[in-house]
């Protein structure tokens, strides 16, 4: 299906989510310059990362549109990994994907990032290497709790948008009741620096999490 939703999320940023069901040619050929970004797309066998990078593509430059119908630019990423695009060095983005589900932000100032999850017990399992000892007695034996703090972890991992953060240590949540939706409290630990930040959750199937965070503040240099 083409694009699912996009939901304003503040003024400034968008959020949109899609939900794959095309072929790699298909997603090809919605987004601009299909030939540089057949390109750009990374070298894989996999036909679902194909599907799920091509998407992203597509839904970054979908919620461009929304926010600002005269721009033009490519998506890429930096060394880190963080998408931006090229000729918009003020806007903010934040691609994920799981299954076949994609989500992403679109902002036009300050910092993003989302994140998507398929419920499944990968995360319970690996419990101990992402999660604090107070955390992991706030989870219990909740599989989509475990994934929720995953994937709230990753999401300020890519606010943060550097590399060599240690989950475990470095990004920790305040306890928290699992609801069908909410918000949490998450803690950035750095060398120099403590922040604190506002993450939101939604289930966004029976099988799928969501969440995000939007801050008007800039990146910090380095």
């Amino acid at each position: 299906m083409p694009l699912h939703s996009v939901t304003p999320l503040s003024d400034h940023a968008l959020l949109g989510l899609w939900q794959l069901t095309e072929q790699p040619a298909e997603l090809l050929q919605q987004v601009p310059r299909p030939e540089l970004y057949s390109q750009l797309q990374p070298a894989t066998r996999d036909e679902n990362r194909n599907l799920q990078w091509l998407a992203g593509r597509v839904l970054a430059h979908a919620l461009l549109q929304e926010a600002n119908p005269a721009a033009r630019a490519v998506l890429r990423n930096d060394a880190n990994g963080r998408p931006f695009f090229e000729q918009l060095p003020d806007y903010a983005v934040s691609l994920s994907h799981s299954g076949e589900w994609v989500a992403g932000i679109v902002a036009t100032r300050g910092r993003v990032g989302t994140d998507i999850e398929l419920i499944r017990t990968k995360a319970q399992l690996l419990a101990a290497r992402f999660l604090s000892k107070d955390e992991l007695a706030n989870t219990g034996d909740d599989v989509a709790k475990h994934s929720l703090y995953w994937s709230a972890k990753e999401t300020l991992y890519k606010l943060h948008s550097r590399r060599g953060l240690v989950f475990k240590e470095q990004i920790q949540l305040n306890p928290f009741e699992l609801r069908e939706a909410g918000v949490l409290t998450g803690h950035l630990l750095l060398e120099n620096s403590r922040s604190q930040h506002q993450i939101h959750y939604q289930r966004l199937t029976a099988d799928y999490l969501l969440t995000y965070c939007v801050e008007d503040v800039a990146p910090p240099s380095f």
